[in-house]
């Protein structure tokens, strides 16, 4: 009983310190970056949202969807006619959003279109999904795909009087809504040239963050299938693709690039946070040009390179400079000039036929001192420009403020230097160290084997400062830009003399085996400054990342360590007669994982592949996950300890609540001896059917939280007896102690059974919550995801409601069944973690063989 407490204190104590991890992991994920300051637009006029009517087909087969047009002012009054002369723009809301939201995107839009007298406007359509939450329940997906459709249709035929009415339309689509736009493609009779620009903002399009049901998977598979198959036949419609970056918590930035072997010509795929100038509105030719090259330069204009210009289709190559600006020629390869109240402004030449032959790129920047602020910077790769014969800077006429203009000439090769990253394994204690001593304006830092996505590292850039005397003066503000180019994505810091600077590092995707290229570090200093770059692993943000990419699993692990419980109290009631085997001595992961790295080490030989395929058995996740370089072994044993950790503490919070509600109802009633109950009686029979009724004519979910609640009122009046019996115990002959002996296990059984049913409720909420949403217009949900799953399990558990162990003890069964829970959890590991839709199957088998325990 001493090794017991013990064993039972340190596996508290272990989990304790796991679960504080897990949840430093969280704060990682949500909490460890900069606050967002950005906040919505400001309206200048009461918005509004005209209805648009729908024909009376279309409205009647989608009573729940409507089509709005989004005004406000005097704009909203001339439109309320419908008379309209704009490009028209269709926003799709996503996951439980709203079609209220697409007001930031028409206001902007609106004053834009003021700035150059309506010669250009949108017209803002915006669909109401009724916030259905798409993300968690497919069985909706396709019907808005078609419904969006109808829309399009709808939208053109109000231009079709118009001199020059559009011949299609442009989609912004946020979250679940691009990916709909995205299946518009896959229906048979939708025609491409009615899409020509297609802008996803935080889209997840390669898998889906929560695979919940079948529906969901199917729809992304069929939408990534079609775009890849037909790659060439949409090369005429402009895509983009803006993921959020690491404030996204929602949707990993991974999940937001476009499949890689459907990007083309056409396509972009970029993170937020390495647009330029992202504060910048779209050019309106980005939408009313025909030609896809066009509207494809249009967006790497705006959203990749931006030169600090207003796009131009055919920029001059030369650009007259007039004014009575000051012409200063500069010779030299390195050159600083600064001015303070400088009422004059002046252009600075610099000639390339004499730096040419020693030098590859040239390189200056403009910053303001006094306040600190970066300006820009411009670099030139000179074998770019072999027509070039000069650069010319402009300094405009500085007041109150302290300019400073710094330009040279380098080769790359000298201001390239490569630091080896950190091994993940290091655990932060050992570092990688390098000392810059700056000569010039520019250094690019190359991480060294820095490619996969658990890498995560605190890259700190201390300056020198007693060197750096020229920058103490001024104050001035450096700039550290982390730099992945593959992603199109960007990490910059503002770092100021002397002082301490952090930035994390870390991948939304894996780097492709064919790409060589390395994240790099560009260090915008100063000369005569001395730098360290120190670089370590980050064990919080390795964790971090592992949530990231792997939270949407861990219902695997937990359902899979209740399972692997059940399995071992079902072999201890064999073989002694007590239902009693905790966690502690069942969470053992080398019973499971072993089986699953080799069949995914075998899966790489072409003759087991050829078998496995021949039994027609799905692909394990692993693999698929390893072919995707998002999945090393051991991050299956840290996601096992997690769900370990979790199943320990739900059941530690569920069997207190269950004894809290047992003792407030004790109090309350009176107390009752225990009483035996046939375990099939004409009422559970009319409970079996009544339930199957409801879940095939209204929905599968409700059925279960029925049966889950009066498994749990059971269970809880059980609670009750039995601790009214105990007290009463002195007071019974002694042959009732095996009966009260024979309850307490018979409860423990049960609560197993509710803490492993609660989590099939929890992965069923989401077709409950929309069926609810959608009451009003179906009492049916179709299509239900779990609606024969449901049936049968409400047939089980009301059986296994009034069972007791006294029935399997003396069952033939309970050999077979004691050993199918640790199949079932391999399985479920295998074949379950990027198909949450089939843990509730694993589950049903294993209690399916519990009742014919029961029965035979």
């Amino acid at each position: 009983k001493i090794q017991h407490h013990s064993n039972f204190f340190l596996f508290t104590l272990f989990y304790g310190a796991l679960a504080a991890l897990v949840l430093l992991g969280v704060r990682d994920v949500l909490f460890l970056y900069e606050e967002n300051r950005c906040s919505m637009t400001y309206m200048y006029e009461y918005p509004e949202y005209l209805k648009i009517k729908l024909p009376k087909k279309t409205a009647r087969r989608y009573p729940a969807y409507e089509l709005y047009l989004y005004g406000e002012g005097n704009y909203a009054e001339e439109n309320k006619n419908l008379l309209l002369t704009g490009i028209p723009v269709l926003f799709l809301p996503g996951n439980a959003g709203s079609y209220k939201q697409v007001r930031s995107l028409g206001s902007i839009a609106l004053r834009k279109a003021e700035d150059v007298d309506f010669k250009y406007h949108f017209n803002f359509f915006s669909v109401n999904f009724n916030e259905e939450l798409v993300a968690l329940y497919g069985g909706s997906l396709q019907r808005q795909t078609k419904f969006v459709h109808e829309c399009i249709k709808v939208i053109l035929k109000l231009y079709r009087d118009q001199e020059f009415a559009p011949s299609s339309v442009a989609i912004v689509g946020h979250s679940m809504g691009g990916l709909v736009a995205r299946a518009l493609l896959t229906l048979k009779n939708f025609k491409p040239e009615l899409i020509n620009l297609l802008i996803t903002q935080a889209t997840p399009h390669v898998a889906p963050v929560m695979p919940l049901d079948k529906y969901l998977t199917d729809f992304y598979t069929a939408v990534n299938n079609h775009w890849i198959l037909k790659a060439q036949d949409l090369r005429n419609l402009t895509t983009l693709s803006v993921a959020g970056g690491f404030r996204d918590y929602q949707v990993r930035s991974g999940l937001a690039f476009l499949p890689r072997l459907s990007q083309h010509d056409s396509a972009l795929s970029v993170v937020s946070s390495a647009v330029p100038r992202a504060w910048a509105s779209t050019d309106h030719l980005s939408i009313i040009t025909e030609d896809p090259k066009k509207r494809m330069s249009v967006l790497n204009h705006h959203f990749v390179r931006h030169p600090a210009k207003m796009f131009e289709e055919n920029p001059e190559a030369f650009t007259e400079l007039a004014g009575s600006f000051m012409w200063i020629t500069v010779k030299a390869s390195k050159w600083t000039y600064s001015v303070y109240n400088d009422s004059d402004g002046k252009y600075f030449t610099f000639p390339l036929a004499s730096h040419r032959k020693s030098y590859s790129h040239v390189y200056c920047e403009n910053s303001m001192l006094t306040t600190g602020n970066w300006q820009g910077v411009v670099m030139l790769k000179l074998q770019d420009y072999p027509s070039l014969s000069h650069i010319v800077i402009q300094v405009p006429p500085a007041a109150g403020n302290k300019y400073t203009l710094g330009c040279e000439f380098f080769k790359e090769d000298s201001r390239t230097v490569q630091l080896p990253v950190t091994h993940l394994f290091s655990f932060g204690l050992s570092s990688s160290k390098i000392l810059l001593n700056s000569t010039g304006l520019l250094y690019n830092v190359q991480l060294q084997h820095f490619n996969q996505i658990y890498q995560a590292f605190k890259i700190y850039i201390e300056s020198h400062y007693l060197l750096c005397v020229h920058l103490l003066k001024t104050k001035a503000c450096l700039v550290f830009l982390l730099d992945f180019k593959d992603y199109n994505d960007h990490v910059s810091c503002c770092f100021r003399v002397p002082s301490l600077t952090e930035i994390s590092a870390k991948l939304h995707i894996a780097q492709p085996h064919n790409d060589s290229s390395l994240p790099e570090l560009n260090i915008y200093s100063s000369p005569d400054c001395q730098y360290e770059v120190i670089l370590k692993t980050s064990l919080l943000q390795v964790l971090g990342q592992v949530i990231r990419f792997h939270a949407g699993a861990f219902p695997v692990y937990i359902v899979s360590n209740i399972l692997l419980t059940y399995g071992g109290q079902l072999h201890t009631l064999r073989s002694t007669g007590n239902f009693s085997l905790e966690l502690v001595r069942t969470a053992k992961p080398y019973k499971v994982e072993p089986l699953i790295s080799i069949v995914v080490f075998l899966q790489g030989f072409n003759w087991f592949r050829e078998m496995w395929e021949s039994l027609s058995l799905p692909e394990v996740d692993a693999a698929v996950l390893s072919s995707q370089d998002a999945w090393f072994p051991l991050v299956s044993l840290i996601l096992f300890l997690f769900g370990t950790g979790i199943a320990y503490w739900s059941e530690v919070f569920f069997s207190t609540s269950l004894r809290l509600f047992s003792s407030l109802w004790l109090t309350l009633m009176r107390p009752t001896l225990l009483q035996k109950d046939k375990l099939i009686t004409l009422r559970r029979v009319c409970g079996m059917v009544s339930l199957t009724l409801v879940s095939w004519t209204t929905c599968g979910a409700f059925a279960v939280l029925i049966i889950y609640l009066q498994y749990f009122c059971r269970s809880l009046a059980a609670c009750v007896r039995k601790k009214s019996s105990q007290a009463m115990s002195s007071l019974i002959h002694h042959t009732r102690l095996a009966t009260i002996a024979e309850a307490v296990n018979s409860l423990k059984m049960h609560i197993t059974i509710l803490n492993l049913f609660m989590w099939i409720v929890l992965l069923n909420l989401p077709s409950l919550i929309y069926w609810l949403k959608n009451l009003r217009y179906n009492v049916r949900l179709d299509p239900d995801p779990c609606r024969s799953t449901a049936i049968i399990l409400t047939c089980i558990l009301e059986i296994l409601m009034n069972s007791s162990t006294s029935e399997m003890k003396s069952s033939k069964l309970l050999k077979i069944t004691a050993k199918v829970p640790l199949p079932l959890s391999v399985a479920m590991l295998a074949f379950g973690r990027m198909h949450l839709y089939r843990v509730p199957h694993f589950v049903t088998f294993s209690l399916l063989l519990h009742v014919l325990c029961c029965i035979v």
